[in-house]
């Protein structure tokens, strides 16, 4: 009798351990098969211009919900990440603030497709909140400097190669003021960092993008500079390091969707009025 109970034990636990046995099995068969989908999950980099930064991520997010995609995207101004891509960084789509930056690529040996001028901006003179300055438009309510005491500075992108700033110099030469407020400038590495000194009151006044502006709840916005002051401000995008992958090209079409447009434009961004390169 113990010895019958002793094989059923025995027979009961050998049992237990098979089941045990292919249950594991089982779930690393299911383990393995989850992390080669994710491991096969493609992914697209697109290097875009800081200026971008809020409303990309809310468009990417928006994309991602509704593909199998990683977007993965690098901000910095136009002009560092041209420079990256010329040296090789591996991005297959560039969203630009400058057209002069993405012509410049091809001469470096980047080959573009599907190129489009995509959204335009605006730049307004901003300063801390709270300030309770009065409206100031650049060109009609009298000099910018006059705004300045002191030694006060007033932040800009870097004008030597960043595109707010490129822009910015265009509008204080055509507004006579260039050669008085040169020496006066912090110049910034990109435009959100130049929003950032306003941000932080390390100077009382500063140029970005109206999209930078309206985004920023610490800034006001004292005035629009005249659109006839400076050149167009119009974000080319475009495939680059081709050939392009088939989620970069879908991801590249989808951006000019009217459900794309519709997130730019809530940050302030409207759509360019020559999509031509």
């Amino acid at each position: 009798m113990f010895k019958s109970q002793a094989r059923q034990r025995s027979s009961f636990e050998y049992t237990a351990l098979i089941r045990d046995f292919l249950l594991f099995a089982l779930l690393g068969v299911a383990f393995l098969a989850q992390a080669d989908t994710a491991k096969e999950k493609p992914s697209v980099k697109i290097f875009a211009a800081a200026s971008l930064t809020d409303a990309l991520n809310e468009a990417i997010d928006r994309y991602e919900s509704q593909h199998d995609v990683d977007i993965v995207p690098v901000y910095a101004s136009s002009s560092t990440a041209a420079r990256q891509i010329a040296s090789g960084a591996p991005a297959e789509l560039f969203f630009s603030a400058n057209v002069q930056w993405m012509n410049w690529l091809p001469d470096q040996g980047i080959e573009l497709d599907s190129r489009i001028n995509l959204l335009q901006n605006h730049l307004v003179l901003i300063a801390p909140k709270g300030r309770d300055l009065p409206a100031f438009t650049p060109g009609n309510d009298g000099k910018l400097i006059s705004l300045l005491d002191g030694q006060e500075r007033l932040s800009v992108g870097d004008p030597d190669h960043v595109p707010a700033g490129i822009y910015s110099r265009q509008a204080l030469q055509s507004l006579g003021e260039w050669d008085a407020l040169e020496s006066r400038l912090a110049r910034a590495d990109n435009v959100r960092a130049a929003l950032a000194l306003v941000e932080r009151e390390e100077t009382p006044l500063g140029i970005v993008y109206r999209t930078d502006a309206k985004a920023s709840d610490k800034v006001d916005q004292l005035g629009l500079f005249p659109d006839d002051s400076h050149a167009p401000i119009v974000y080319p995008l475009a495939l680059v390091n081709l050939p392009a992958s088939e989620s970069a090209q879908a991801f590249r079409q989808w951006l000019e969707s009217d459900e794309a447009l519709a997130i730019f434009a809530d940050f302030g961004f409207a759509a360019a009025r020559n999509s031509s390169p």
